[in-house]
């Protein structure tokens, strides 16, 4: 195995083999990110080809969106149980099967089944939860500033790939633009076998910022969706668990669920062509890219409720200002450096919140249903989106409602308590 090799080669230069695990988690979640990000570009050549209306397209898209949440849970569980390395291949394995039949079909019930079912299903396995399992069990000191880079891996990764797709799908057609993604999905799946490590205590290794060595935690034999359902019912019973639920049901709504679907086909309604938009995107992504790490560094060093007010209030001001821009490059070149930094950045506090309130290994669990509000939240949004242009010929009604909701999010937060046990 290389990781018994690599991990005392990186030893003798000072660097923790918990930056390598991070690193290929890193490259995993923007891998499995891009297949759940690739339908923003699909939507308008699937209108054209099959003349599905966007409410028939976008359901399914909304189906993904909450199987990405709620598997998050019950992946938590699969790890605990069964291991980080084979849980993360079983996804890699099943995205590349789903999108490669995807590129076959020809009916909307494919859709379903490929992008709906499928592509949400495994990605959830590998969503914020699998991010927020890898720093609590790796890491001590610097846990923020991971959780920052791992989430800033999965916004960059459903954006980033997204003018490569646009410009596939214009000169080569839809089918072609899946191919990049399976091809990510795949030289993943070879860095985890050969890197991935459950546990540092494995390699006999404290975890980063540590210097006692603790034994892997004994595999929990419990059913894995009892652990699930039990680590929910002891959270419930906390109003800190509450109100993190709601605030992250309120940033899936308006980021990924409305952003990564719509967000094209808006553009496409105003005349600007679809590799022009995906770029906007893009440029979104690389900016989301350098405020989730920000965020990351600043929830180590300050009051993360304070964070989570500043997050929410800067998009919602955003969002309810975007249907009264001129819609020219420009003006969303603008739009998204704002809107990209703020992007994703309420994860590492929200997580951070999660742990010292939770514990470490339990903590994985109640984020992962904290996270399933999250895409909860990106499924409404996915599939109100899509009525709204429906019935009323437009998204605007859709996006400044986002907008209104994240400065619910900004008063719910400010009603979290402080929490004084640290993470452990």
């Amino acid at each position: 195995m290389l990781s018994g090799l690599l991990a005392p080669w990186l030893a003798r230069r000072g660097i923790h083999y918990g930056w390598a695990i991070a690193a290929v988690t890193f490259l995993t979640m923007l891998a499995t990110a891009a297949c759940i990000g690739l339908p923003g570009v699909l939507i308008v050549p699937l209108r054209a080809e099959f003349g599905w209306d966007t409410g028939a397209i976008s359901g399914p898209l909304g189906l993904r969106l909450a199987l990405y949440g709620l598997v998050g849970p019950f992946a938590a569980a699969l790890m605990l149980r069964y291991g980080l390395r084979a849980v993360i291949c079983t996804a890699l394995l099943l995205l590349m099967a789903a999108l490669g039949l995807a590129s076959f079909m020809t009916r909307l019930w494919q859709l379903w089944a490929s992008w709906g079912l499928v592509v949400g299903f495994a990605t959830g396995m590998t969503a914020m939860v699998l991010a927020a399992t890898v720093a609590n069990r790796w890491f001590t000191a610097r846990r923020g500033l991971v959780l920052g880079l791992l989430a800033a891996s999965t916004a960059t990764g459903q954006l980033l790939f997204l003018p490569v797709a646009a410009w596939l799908a214009t000169h080569y057609g839809w089918r072609m633009a899946v191919l990049p993604a399976i091809a990510a999905c795949g030289l993943c799946l070879l860095l985890v076998v050969l890197i991935i490590r459950d546990h540092p205590g494995e390699l006999g290794l404290a975890p980063y910022g540590e210097t006692v060595v603790l034994p892997p935690p004994r595999t929990d034999a419990r059913h894995v969706a009892w652990l699930s359902v039990t680590a929910l019912t002891d959270a419930a019973r906390s109003r800190v668990f509450w109100l993190l639920f709601l605030s992250f049901f309120i940033c899936g709504l308006s980021t990924s669920g409305i952003m990564q679907n719509h967000f094209i086909p808006l553009c496409h309604d105003f005349g600007m062509p679809a590799v022009a938009a995906a770029s906007v995107l893009a440029l979104m992504g690389a900016c989301d890219f350098a405020g989730t790490i920000a965020s990351g560094w600043l929830s180590d060093r300050y009051d993360n409720r304070w964070l989570l007010f500043w997050y929410y209030t800067g998009r919602g001001i955003s969002l309810v200002v975007l249907p009264f821009s001129s819609f020219s490059f420009y003006g969303l070149s603008v739009f998204a450096v704002f809107f990209g930094l703020d992007y994703i950045a309420t994860v590492p506090p929200t997580a951070r919140l999660t742990a010292q309130a939770f514990g470490r290994e339990r903590g994985s669990m109640v984020f992962g249903w904290i996270f399933a509000g999250h895409q909860l939240g990106g499924a409404l949004s996915a599939w109100g989106a899509g009525v709204s242009r429906d019935l009323l010929a437009s998204y605007l009604p859709a996006f400044f409602a986002a907008g209104v909701a994240c400065f619910v999010a900004s008063v719910a937060c400010l009603g979290l308590r402080r929490v004084a046990r640290p993470i452990g």
